[in-house]
């Protein structure tokens, strides 16, 4: 008893007792978090949620609430308090932004699970409220870490002093941080921008650069766009507000395609087009839509046939040119030798005799 005593005057047991606290309060805030989440779940339809995300944010909001119930009480020095109650500041405002932005991702997949699933026949219409998701909670999250660094140096009085002298002179700095940062304010117009126009979105098939690609990730500052040899080409976001490019699923995946083929004119179109439509009928690579042969030009030495066909996404229409092609060089080969492409002269042989 005695000890305890001595302990308790010295100062060393209630930070010792807060401690042990702290500790067991941060087990039963992880229980008290999976009771909340199995709630959460057995009630929301949607699985797949990442709820395992708020978990620690959660437990270490706890402890610090627990902390700054017990920090008054606490026998700290004239010296060390001050520190103690500033670092707890730092700590706290770091730990809820932190809370908070996980917490955003957890909406960001709840929204897209459950938008998703109601528009299991719109894959459109689900990729622009993913890229608009996605776009907010980036925006968001930037002016998160704003306020978080904003809070945590004005917890210092130095910083504070600094801030009010650059009020002061707020015309000449003003002036020279928008001619420094000129271009990384319109780039973050630009990501603003893209996210409310929507020009492009999540997995649209675009050419950029004269690259054939799919939109991979948008972010504020640049676009990734995955090439078809799975390279990944970095653009500017920029890049899609000041020039023309192609979106090939703007409004629908939904595709024509062409396909030349130049033969003699000794050619029958009829037959042709008959093998045309006998091969687009024959994949699960044509939609139903488009099939049609038609004589686009004629030169001295050949006529130009363009055959137009139809898919249902720029992958299948890939697929089914090359298809097309081949079938019909191959008839023309085997049916129609005579119309392959030829070069005619006639020789004057002059008088007899």
């Amino acid at each position: 008893m005695d000890v305890l005593n001595q302990a308790w005057e010295s100062g060393f047991l209630l930070p010792a007792l807060v401690a042990v606290a702290a500790l067991f309060f941060y087990f039963i805030a992880n229980s008290v978090f999976r009771r909340i989440v199995k709630s959460v779940q057995s009630r929301v339809r949607e699985s797949g949620i990442p709820f395992e995300l708020l978990s620690m944010p959660f437990r270490l909001l706890a402890v610090l609430l627990l902390v700054s119930v017990t920090l008054p009480y606490l026998p700290l020095s004239e010296l060390v308090a001050p520190v103690f109650r500033h670092a707890f500041t730092v700590v706290s405002i770091v730990v809820a932004v932190w809370f908070l932005m996980r917490l955003l991702a957890v909406l960001e997949q709840f929204v897209l699970i459950h938008y998703a699933s109601g528009l299991r026949n719109s894959e459109a219409s689900a990729r622009k409220v993913a890229t608009h998701v996605s776009l907010a909670r980036k925006i968001l999250n930037v002016f998160l870490v704003v306020l978080a660094v904003a809070g945590v140096l004005m917890t210092f009085d130095t910083v504070r002093q600094v801030g009010l002298s650059i009020l002061a002179s707020a015309g000449i700095a003003g002036v020279m941080i928008a001619f420094a940062a000129q271009k990384s304010i319109a780039t973050l117009i630009a990501g603003v921008q893209i996210a409310i126009t929507q020009p492009i979105s999540i997995d649209d098939v675009v050419i950029v650069e004269n690259q054939w690609g799919r939109i991979e990730e948008i972010s504020l500052t640049y676009v990734v766009v995955q090439i078809w040899d799975q390279r990944r080409l970095i653009v500017p976001i920029t890049w899609f507000i000041d020039r023309p490019f192609e979106n090939w699923t703007r409004s629908s995946q939904e595709l024509l395609g062409t396909v030349f083929i130049y033969a003699d004119y000794a050619i029958p179109i009829d037959s042709l087009r008959s093998e045309l439509e006998r091969a687009v009928r024959a994949t699960p690579l044509w939609d139903g839509r488009v099939v049609k042969l038609q004589v686009t030009n004629t030169t001295e030495k050949s006529v130009e046939l363009r055959a137009l066909v139809s898919a249902a996404n720029s992958s299948d229409l890939w697929e089914l040119r090359c298809l097309v092609r081949e079938e019909l060089v191959a008839f023309i080969r085997t049916d129609h030798p005579g119309g392959i492409p030829r070069v005619r002269m006639e020789m004057d042989q002059g008088p007899v005799g």
